[in-house]
């Protein structure tokens, strides 16, 4: 499948994009830099694995590098809850950035579990 119509692909590289601003503006606001650092890996990492993924040598490979996705996705949640917890996001800017990941999330769980039934 092409990654130019693959909604995961898609809404990852819009995630990403949107996670690149977020830590902009946090940078702007004086938020710890190592914090931005973590996120901002963790959130453009997600598309990234999801590319790589599209031209896997095998299933197995496949679901290898959508687990890897997964993770990272997890992992900017992670993020998310500490800006927002430490005073650093506002609810609202949390809310829409988390619920994002987590569709990305669910999307992500639904293709590996479909893959694995595959193999």
């Amino acid at each position: 499948m092409k990654v130019d119509n693959d909604i995961k692909y898609i809404k990852a590289k819009a995630f990403a994009l949107r996670i690149i601003k977020m830590c902009k503006y946090l940078r702007k606001q004086g938020t710890e830099y190592y914090m931005l650092k973590q996120i901002w890996r963790s959130g453009t990492s997600i598309g990234a694995n999801i590319a790589e993924a599209q031209y896997a040598e095998s299933v197995i490979d496949f679901t290898h590098k959508l687990n890897i996705a997964q993770k990272e996705c997890n992992e900017t949640r992670y993020w998310l809850d500490l800006l927002y917890e430490s005073g650093e996001l506002d609810e609202k800017l949390y809310r829409s950035v988390y619920d994002d990941c987590s569709e990305i999330l669910k999307l992500l769980s639904y293709v590996i579990v479909k893959s694995r039934a595959r193999m």
